[in-house]
């Protein structure tokens, strides 16, 4: 990302990386916020975030035209971090033929017939496309332990719900995104780190604001009663999941500018480690463009 220089943005966002194997506590080891130098104000990081598209789409073109990988991107956080604006203006400059965004809300019944994996399965990215998961199947290490009744519709074994029922899902997890990677499905997991204060300030911003009165839930609140349990249960997802072939990302969102610019800059990133290319043609198909040409040109 051609800002990265002038933010060291590789510096910054490499702390940003949940250690494999690593037990931790978001409160000690991430921070909600991040400071920066004062040159770099809200007009700044946008106008960094608009470069950075520039890059980024530029990338997801030969990603496009290669095949060859998908880009599997997965956005967790507490509600109010901010995954939908992320989404909004991250991705606003790539080719929506080949990016496809889903948001997973509570599973319907048919949803409940299959394994917990296989909503999310069924509309991975194909090779070529940027798939967005706004949550995710980490739902099911997630909202479904803080909130154990929502394992009754699940339609498990009783065998199977017992107290070593997220230690294999946590294994299951692991193995299924090595089984991506191994297929050329790229992941990258972000958390959007927001704190308890700032959630409150954006849900009164939702109840305050008429045209915002559609993104509160009364469920919003309720569950915010909840927080250390859902911080608890992040910890040991994070703790457990967090792998070399797919570590999880902390980002600090309580200020979305800085936000949207260290997520679409660790994509683009990513993106360009894979050292894609446009498809080469053989010197046959070369020739046929020529002959192509000639036609063309003779008209």
């Amino acid at each position: 990302m051609p800002t990265s220089g002038k933010l060291k943005l590789d510096q910054i966002v490499s702390k940003f990386i949940v250690p494999p194997n690593e037990k931790i506590s978001l409160k000690k080891s991430f921070h909600t916020a991040i400071k920066l130098d004062a040159r770099f104000g809200k007009r700044e990081l946008k106008e960094s975030l608009d470069q950075g598209i520039l890059a980024l789409s530029s990338e997801q073109d030969k990603l496009y035209a290669q095949k060859t990988y998908a880009l599997l991107v997965v956005l967790q956080a507490m509600d109010a971090a901010g995954k939908d604006s992320t989404i909004k203006h991250v991705m606003s400059g790539v080719n929506p033929q080949g990016c496809q965004a889903y948001s997973f809300k509570a599973p319907t019944s048919e949803d409940l017939a299959h394994d917990y994996l296989w909503r999310c399965s069924k509309v991975l990215p194909e090779r070529g496309c940027i798939g967005i998961f706004n949550r995710s199947y980490y739902e099911e290490v997630l909202i479904t332990r803080v909130h154990p009744d929502i394992m009754k519709h699940e339609m498990l074994p009783p065998d199977l719900t017992d107290k070593n029922i997220w230690k294999r899902r946590f294994e299951e997890i692991n193995n299924y995104e090595k089984y991506l990677v191994n297929n050329g499905i790229v992941i990258l997991k972000f958390f959007l780190n927001v704190s308890k204060e700032e959630q409150k300030r954006r849900f009164l911003a939702r109840i305050d604001m008429p045209e915002k009165n559609w993104k509160f839930s009364a469920d919003d609140a309720r569950d915010r009663q909840r927080w250390d349990d859902y911080i608890q249960a992040y910890e040991d997802c994070f703790s457990h999941t967090s792998t070399d072939w797919a570590p999880w990302h902390v980002i600090p969102a309580d200020y979305k500018p800085f936000t949207r610019l260290a997520v679409a800059h660790i994509i683009h990133t990513t993106l360009r480690k894979l050292k894609l290319q446009y498809p080469s043609l053989s010197e046959e198909q070369k020739r046929d463009l020529q002959k192509a040409k000639a036609i063309l040109e003779s008209e």
